[in-house]
C-alpha cells in the first residue's frame, strides 16, 4: 500500500489505460447531487462486497465500466479486483481484505474522485 498517495497517482498516470479514464458530465452531476459523503459510502459497500472477499465472485471481472462514478474510479486506480490490487498497490490476493486496506482502498478511489471534481 501506498502512503503517499501522489506518489500512486504519478505512476497510474503513466499508464495510458488507468490514465483514460475520467468522470464525464452525467458522473460529475451525480457526485453533486449525492455528495461526497454518500458516493464514500457507496465505495465502501462495493469494495466490501467486490473486493473485500479472499476469493471474490468473477475476479477480474467485477467491476463495470459504467454506471457509478466508484467503478470509473476502481478503474483508474486499479482497484477494480484482486489482481489490480496486488499489482498497483502490493495487496496480496488469496486473502480478505483487512479494515485497514479496505479504508486504504476507499481512501484511493476517494482521492481520484475528488480530484476529477476539480479538474
Amino acid at each position: 500500500m501506498y502512503r503517499n498517495l501522489e506518489y500512486l497517482f504519478e505512476k497510474l498516470h503513466k499508464s495510458k489505460f488507468r490514465s483514460s479514464f475520467h468522470l464525464n458530465k452525467v458522473m460529475r452531476n451525480y457526485v453533486d447531487i449525492k455528495g461526497m459523503d454518500k458516493i464514500r459510502e457507496h465505495a465502501y459497500n462495493f469494495i466490501n462486497k467486490k473486493l473485500k472477499p479472499a476469493f471474490p465472485y468473477n475476479d477480474g471481472k467485477q467491476t463495470a465500466y459504467k454506471g457509478h462514478p466508484v467503478f470509473i474510479a476502481q478503474h483508474a486506480t486499479g482497484t477494480c479486483c484482486r489482481g489490480c490490487l496486488e499489482k498497483w498497490h502490493h495487496i496480496p490476493k488469496g486473502r480478505e481484505l483487512t479494515l485497514d486496506e479496505v479504508n486504504y482502498v476507499v481512501s484511493v478511489i476517494m482521492f481520484w474522485i475528488d480530484k476529477e471534481m476539480k479538474w
